[in-house]
């Protein structure tokens, strides 16, 4: 709790920092299609397609599909690892059209319970770079703090989360480069199915003209079990 706590601090820190400089906002939809499959136990498979709208959710910005690989060895902690292959579209400057990226990540997750909330924290590193071209890839570092509260007898229990973006890398400057908020909620839709709503607030930080981007979500994800 004072590491979640602690987090959501910081960031309320940040937010106002980062208040005097030129921001620019939008407002972006994200929706995704998930299938999970639990091999045991331990081991759980997932693929997944998203779909981003960006410029108040009118273009297109990315679509990728994604598989994902989680290992579970003991009851409190998760292992991970998941492949994206993305179509950004580019749609400033002289070219533009869609461009072709690669991204993997690693994770280490812990979570833990106490009473009606249910805590988790997650490190992820990761790795995406713009495929066929000859350039540095952006790495980053990520911390999530999330706590979910289960209020009895009602089915939308709220989900709370805050994340921080570290660069690292030879061509970073190795700093704090944004940070997401996220409240949200998921209830069964069928005895395999869930659906996941969410909104969200990305900020960039540590740039000229850093993005506020407001976001909603919608996830849908089938357990094939």
């Amino acid at each position: 709790m004072r590491i979640f706590f602690a987090t959501i601090m910081l960031l309320t820190s940040v937010w106002s920092y980062g208040q005097e400089t030129l921001v620019t906002r939008d407002l972006e939809t994200w929706s995704s299609l998930n299938l999970k499959y639990k091999i045991n136990k331990k081991w759980t498979v997932a693929l997944q397609g998203q779909l981003r709208l960006e410029n108040n959710s009118s273009e297109v910005n990315q679509y990728f599909g994604q598989l994902d690989l989680e290992y579970s060895p003991f009851k409190h902690f998760e292992f991970g690892g998941a492949i994206r292959y993305i179509k950004n579209n580019d749609n400033t400057g002289n070219v533009q059209g869609y461009e072709n990226h690669f991204r993997y990540h690693l994770d280490g997750q812990y979570k833990h319970k106490l009473s009606d909330f249910s805590f988790k924290y997650r490190v992820r590193y990761q790795n995406k770079n713009e495929l066929n071209i000859n350039n540095e890839a952006k790495q980053y570092f990520r911390f999530k703090a999330a706590v979910d509260y289960n209020i009895k007898k009602w089915k939308l229990d709220p989900e709370l989360s805050g994340e921080l973006f570290r660069s690292v890398g030879a061509e970073s400057e190795n700093q704090l480069d944004g940070y997401r908020l996220t409240l949200g909620t998921s209830f069964k839709v069928h005895k395999s199915a869930k659906m996941g709503v969410y909104y969200r607030f990305d900020k960039e930080l540590n740039t000229t003209y850093p993005k506020a981007t407001n976001i909603i979500g919608v996830k849908y994800t089938y357990n094939l079990n």
